[in-house]
């Protein structure tokens, strides 16, 4: 198991809806923020696509991670057969085990039979390409939908990539997710979380904070997934709040990646 980090440890500083910064950050930021936190790997998802770079770029981003020694896993989102193939290229490129795949895409929500369908119709190139695809826990589909999905494609071409934070959005929390997708698991995505009574006490919120600073079980998760074999890099992400501006924010998130590293290092020490 190996320590990352992933493009979605720095949302805020990437650029969400309504909040774009002055200069936002790019691949080639990602990379150095591997180089200066001492981890080696980045995950680079949809909220950063290598799609979107020129064959220069590409070049240069590549010359860099290899001198750097950083492996590059490669995300995205969306099932459209002609946008899968171009991430599968890019993962044969940066030698990318899997491509993790959020399934759902803009207007687009495949049913689970649609998810099977349309990964099977992929499934010999990836097969060709030596790269599995992993299926990430978004939070429309519960753990034993997803499981499902991956025994009707072939859990030696497909697995999970396993969010901690996700599936509350299907009203699972880690204890069932792990337990059911541990066994298919390719990559873990390590984010850990708050579940806090709203003042007015009408509710609860459920928020992001620094690795080993929440609720997150982290040696228990880690223990789970080496009882069951699986020696998956640990990916860091993170869901730092908004404010009081965005400078305090992005402030705010790349201390809570140097926070979380530090903290995982513990645990993980590759």
């Amino acid at each position: 198991m190996r320590l990352g980090i992933g493009s979605y440890a720095y949302a805020w500083s990437i650029g969400v809806p309504g909040h774009l910064p002055a200069r936002p950050l790019t691949v080639f930021d990602l990379l150095a923020e591997a180089v200066r936190l001492g981890v080696r790997v980045i995950q680079v998802c949809d909220n950063l696509p290598l799609t979107s770079l020129t064959g220069g770029e590409l070049d240069e981003f590549e010359r860099r991670a290899v001198a750097a020694g950083v492996a590059v896993e490669v995300g995205m989102r969306g099932l459209q057969p002609d946008h899968v193939r171009a991430h599968l290229r890019l993962a044969q490129r940066f030698h990318s085990p899997f491509v993790r795949l959020v399934v759902d895409g803009p207007g687009d929500e495949p049913s689970p039979a649609e998810v099977v369908a349309r990964l099977r119709a992929l499934l010999p190139e990836f097969q060709r390409a030596g790269v599995k695809v992993a299926v990430e826990n978004h939070d429309r589909f519960q753990a034993r939908t997803l499981v499902g999905i991956i025994e009707q494609v072939g859990a030696e071409d497909a697995g999970i990539c396993l969010d901690t934070v996700n599936s509350f959005g299907a009203l699972e929390g880690p204890e069932v997710v792990v337990q059911q997708l541990a066994p298919y698991t390719l990559n873990l995505h390590v984010k850990d979380f708050t579940i806090q009574r709203m003042a007015s006490k009408m509710g609860f919120v459920l928020t992001g904070c620094p690795a080993g600073e929440g609720r997150l079980d982290l040696p228990w998760l880690l223990g789970q997934l080496r009882r069951v074999g699986r020696d998956v890099n640990a990916i860091l992400e993170t869901w730092p709040p908004w404010g009081p501006t965005l400078e305090a924010t992005l402030d705010r998130e790349r201390l809570w990646a140097e926070t979380s590293v530090r903290h995982l290092r513990q645990l993980i020490p590759d």
